[in-house]
């Protein structure tokens, strides 16, 4: 049996690499079907092409698009701009696979710190960013316009020191296992 703090094992087959133009339209398809309010076309294709402040990258899945995610690192702080996986594809390990390349470009984009919003009610996104180290620190109220939810922000610190880099060590260890 799995530890409580354990993240999922994926089962597929899936491969991290950078976004670019040409996955823009698939990304806006789960953007669509996950979020009240996608972010547009013209959004990622300005975000895609500041490579010096920010790492986006997709999920692959038998040659589509199943998940991205975003990062933007300004001085040694990063912020997590976005992050969805295709509804049918979720709770597979693509979040942890995403998160964790994530992790690893604001660490070698030297940021220290690493901080995101989650709906306040999205639990299942909430306990991910937990393996990862990230804690609540705040919550932003009616953050989320269309449904004037409220966002949980999480941060995490030291993100080169020991124990976040063997949380991560033991992340990579279970989805490469």
């Amino acid at each position: 049996m799995r530890a409580e703090a354990d993240p999922p094992r994926p089962v597929l087959d899936v491969s991290v690499t950078p976004m670019r133009r040409k996955h823009v339209r698939e990304v806006l398809s789960i953007e669509r079907r996950v979020y009240p309010r996608p972010w547009s076309a013209a959004l990622f294709f300005s975000e895609i092409s500041q490579r010096k402040t920010r790492h986006y990258v997709v999920a692959i899945v038998h040659k589509e698009v199943a998940g991205y995610g975003g990062l933007m690192v300004h001085e040694d702080e990063g912020h997590i701009t976005t992050i969805a996986v295709a509804p049918e594809l979720q709770h597979e390990g693509i979040g942890t696979r995403l998160m964790l390349d994530l992790m690893e470009a604001a660490r070698e984009r030297d940021a220290r710190t690493v901080a995101l919003e989650v709906r306040v009610a999205n639990w299942p996104a909430q306990r991910l960013y937990s393996w990862f180290g990230f804690r609540p620190v705040g919550v932003r109220k009616n953050y989320y316009a269309e449904t004037g939810e409220d966002a949980l922000v999480m941060w995490v610190d030291d993100i080169a020191g020991e124990e976040i880099t063997a949380r991560l060590a033991r992340i990579k260890d279970s989805i490469d296992a």
